[in-house]
């Protein structure tokens, strides 16, 4: 596919006499053909300047934007492995209960048993692949519905995670595991405010988008795949560039960047690479999309389910252990709900009900764009009943686009 993800490598069209026929030209073409990327940026950006407009001025402060980051970072990093188990077919309801049995185990490792901060941080990470490793072998092997293996595992955990703690809260955490989520990156360039790394690191992020952009753009001219417009891709580019620029602007002014905006960035990076660019992941979302055929073509479906459930309880308990970091504190209560926010930021996203189609960086923006809708609302003094109406209403709307696209196109 030539590092093209499933969903969006197209070959082109061949008419008899074997020469290349044109994709329909012009912008509006295109993007209608692609509608559902461009329509998240376009709903991230008119959220934004609604809650920026209504909260006047607000959401985008240089403290506000900082918490954006703080809050939503479990949030983004459990949406990449669930975005990985949709894809595949499956769906995880036990990720929130894991979170929060996890920064459970980690307090009374570091707090109670006065354990270093690296082996408690070893042992959660591998106690949550262990985790993920038994319920993918229930759902990959047993052939047991991913929603009642998972289910099973919400109650599980939950209850275990009553257990650990004794229905109490166990905290405060040393100041070396509350860096996990609330620490800073140091102006390694010595200036200050604004701090110099954090305009350093935004614009080199420009100048990488821009790179990789116009690389990708060579190769799909060589393979004749089809490609956004020029002026198209000069505008997304800028209001990309231009966005970016502004965040960091924004963060140098505060206290920088945060230690937890680094890890989200490296890993949405990884597993951008991975869906893109791997056999792995081309493999998964053929597994999604047609199981039975991507048996017959050779691939072990099987494993890669296993693998895919490995890899969501990874990134569980990493989302638990800065979850409890941020909070100071493990308290039973703790993951309670998180999954509906993961799951309906994965679907917001774009990804595909029925699997086979979906993206990392949809993911995430599906992610801010449910960060932003709570920050905001919070901001406005609106109800938590409200906020889970308006969600839920949001998530609908996002799955209902999903299903009226595939009819059209069917």
């Amino acid at each position: 596919m030539n590092g093209q993800s499933p969903e969006t490598a197209r070959p082109p069209a061949t008419p008899a006499g074997g020469a290349s026929a044109p994709f329909p030209a012009g912008i509006g073409a295109y993007v209608a053909r692609n509608i559902r990327d461009y329509g998240l940026l376009i709903a991230l950006i008119a959220i934004m300047g609604f809650f920026q407009a209504v909260t006047g001025g607000t959401l985008l402060r240089p403290v506000n934007i900082t918490n954006l980051f703080l809050q939503n970072s479990y949030i983004i990093i459990m949406a990449l492995g669930m975005l990985l188990v949709i894809v595949a077919g499956h769906i995880d309801l036990s990720v929130g209960s894991v979170m929060g049995f996890i920064g459970a185990l980690a307090a009374v490792m570091v707090v109670s048993w006065h354990q270093p901060v690296w082996l408690a941080v070893a042992v959660s990470l591998v106690v949550g692949m262990v985790i993920g490793a038994v319920q993918g072998y229930f759902v990959a092997y047993w052939k047991i519905p991913s929603f009642i293996v998972t289910l099973a595992g919400m109650l599980v955990f939950r209850g275990l995670s009553l257990w650990l703690l004794a229905g109490q809260s166990i905290g405060p955490f040393p100041p070396s595991f509350q860096a996990l989520s609330t620490g800073f990156v140091p102006d390694l360039l010595g200036v200050g405010k604004p701090n110099a790394l954090a305009l350093a690191a935004g614009a080199l992020a420009v100048l990488l988008i821009v790179w990789t952009g116009l690389r990708a753009r060579a190769r799909n001219a060589r393979y004749g795949i089809e490609d956004e417009p020029q002026g198209l891709f000069i505008l997304r580019n800028v209001v990309t560039g231009a966005a970016l620029l502004f965040v960091t602007w924004k963060l140098a002014w505060f206290r920088g960047l945060p230690n937890v905006m680094l890890s989200m960035v490296a890993l949405t990076l990884v597993y951008v690479f991975v869906t893109e660019r791997t056999t792995l992941g081309r493999r998964i979302y053929a597994v999604g999309g047609n199981a039975r055929a991507a048996a017959l073509s050779g691939i072990r479906t099987r494993r890669l389910t296993f693998l895919t459930f490995v890899n969501m309880g990874l990134l569980a308990a990493l989302a638990g252990l800065i979850y409890a970091a941020r909070l100071n504190t493990a308290t039973p209560k703790a993951g309670f709900g998180v999954e509906l926010d993961v799951i309906a930021a994965v679907f917001i996203g774009g990804a595909s009900m029925s699997g086979g189609a979906g993206k990392i960086v949809g993911a995430v923006i599906g992610a801010f764009i449910m960060g932003v809708m709570n920050n905001g609302m919070s901001i406005l003094g609106i109800g938590i009943d409200y906020q889970q109406v308006i969600k839920g209403l949001v998530l609908l709307a996002a799955v209902f686009f999903d299903v009226y696209n595939k009819n059209r196109e069917g």
